[in-house]
């Protein structure tokens, strides 16, 4: 089961739903990974600043002081380089609990470390992780689909952890599915209020914000 669901997780985050030979770049090499990382990065200052519809690909030209065919050779469009930088958050946030098919833990601490490494990725890939929340009506189809799909491997990992930690009287919970639901759910109300440099460092903020989670989990006291 563990190794069908690495097998799906791999396949997944290879991206196979999104484009393929992406603008002109046809062989990526360290030079090339760079002058994409230099346009994402650009890129995600300006929506994250303005939005999506403000930005345009004439702006991300200035920012990176460069040509338009510089950009174009190494993506199709705006919304190409929009769904690129919105991906890696949603592999770092739904693979947060795909652990070694052999390890030996209890089911609640696997649970536990998979939600707080799901606050981490959030916190860790602001602003980009909450394009999604704030913008959904930019996404092609395409893409959501490939994002459910990861989405669901997350959740038919996380339901059956939970309820083995239930067996175990580790956890306290009635239905699963909201509890599974309701947990994840307290990052995705960061890009509401979180703001890097404010009182709590991001480390205070994914210790504060796995805590409540480990609430609704109903996680019993002593463990």
């Amino acid at each position: 089961m563990h190794e069908a669901h690495a097998t799906e997780a791999a396949a997944l985050t290879a991206r196979p739903d999104l484009p393929q030979g992406t603008g002109r770049q046809r062989a990526a090499t360290q030079g090339t990974d760079l002058q994409r990382e230099r346009i994402l990065q650009a890129a995600t200052q300006l929506f994250a600043a303005q939005g999506y519809a403000n930005t345009t690909m004439a702006q991300i030209v200035r920012a990176l002081g460069v040509t338009k065919p510089f950009v174009y050779y190494y993506f199709r469009d705006k919304q190409e380089i929009f769904e690129t930088i919105s991906w890696r958050p949603a592999v770092d946030c739904f693979t947060a609990l795909d652990f070694a098919a052999d390890d030996p833990r209890r089911a609640s601490e696997k649970v536990l470390e998979g939600i707080e490494r799901l606050i981490r990725a959030t916190v860790a890939h602001h602003p980009a992780a909450f394009f999604p929340y704030r913008e959904p009506q930019v996404y092609r189809p395409e893409y959501l689909a490939a994002q459910k799909k990861l989405a669901h491997h997350f959740y038919d990992l996380l339901c059956p952890l939970l309820e083995q930690a239930r067996r175990d009287g580790d956890l306290d919970f009635d239905e699963t599915k909201i509890t599974a639901l309701a947990a994840c759910s307290l990052p995705g109300f960061l890009y509401s209020w979180y703001r890097p440099g404010g009182r709590l460092a991001p480390d205070e903020v994914v210790a504060e914000l796995t805590k409540l989670a480990s609430r609704v989990i109903g996680l019993r006291t002593g463990h």
